[in-house]
């Protein structure tokens, strides 16, 4: 049976992971909201994008910006049936934990953490609105406390942070149906990596996620389709 087409928002979508998630997701039939904080990069990406792709100007990191985006997706759309928090970045590699620059630590946990905790709780209301809703918080496998390692402690401080958020929020939503859970796209080559596999392949990690049958619970961590150890 042919699934119902979704209406997705996707943050941080103009380019790398999020683009590549915009143009599959597209591809299979979804209505894809794609969002960034620049405004003519975002026109530029949708118009690019074969499929129902709509341009939504959305800097996470601003309380304004990312209520009129909510304002303007009710209004256009009527409501949401998945959120993909894919905006995040600030990799800190030469930094160590004993003598980390804790500005650097605030500004990463702002980017990683606390943009998409605030991009939820405004798209919350959208996503009670929908159908199968869920929201996939783009992780990493550096946020695993089992395989943490001693390098980036900002970027994976923050991201094992977006995890507890994960779980926090799939308790609180289970009851009303509201899926939440965490994906890995895994080492990928995108503009912020020095190597990595392909950019569509880290995207299909995280689609895999968006594509959970609703039966298959809630507050899970995967990469490839594989869970990960928190």
């Amino acid at each position: 049976m042919t699934r119902p087409a979704r209406t997705v928002l996707i943050t941080g979508a103009t380019r790398g992971i999020g683009r590549a998630l915009a143009e599959q997701l597209a591809t299979a039939g979804d209505t894809v909201l794609l969002s960034a904080r620049d405004e003519e990069a975002v026109v530029a990406a949708a118009t690019d994008i074969r499929g129902d792709v709509h341009p939504i100007q959305l800097e996470v990191t601003d309380p304004t910006s990312v209520q009129a985006a909510a304002a303007r997706i009710r209004a256009d759309h009527g409501h949401l049936d998945v959120l993909v928090n894919n905006v995040g970045g600030l990799f800190d590699g030469p930094q160590r934990a004993s003598t980390a620059d804790l500005d650097v630590v605030r500004a990463t946990l702002e980017l990683n953490l606390f943009s998409a905790w605030r991009v939820i709780q405004c798209m919350l209301p959208l996503l009670r609105c929908g159908h199968d809703a869920r929201i996939v918080n783009v992780s990493s496998e550096n946020a695993s406390l089992t395989r943490m390692t001693a390098g980036q402690p900002a970027y994976g401080l923050s991201k094992a942070a977006l995890n507890a958020l994960t779980r926090s929020l799939a308790a609180e939503l289970d009851g009303e149906g509201i899926t939440v859970h965490a994906a890995s796209p895994g080492w990928t080559a995108t503009e912020a990596s020095d190597g990595g596999r392909p950019v569509p392949d880290g995207a299909a990690s995280i689609k895999q996620v968006v594509d959970l049958p609703s039966d298959s619970g809630t507050g899970g961590f995967f990469q490839d389709g594989v869970p990960l150890p928190w």
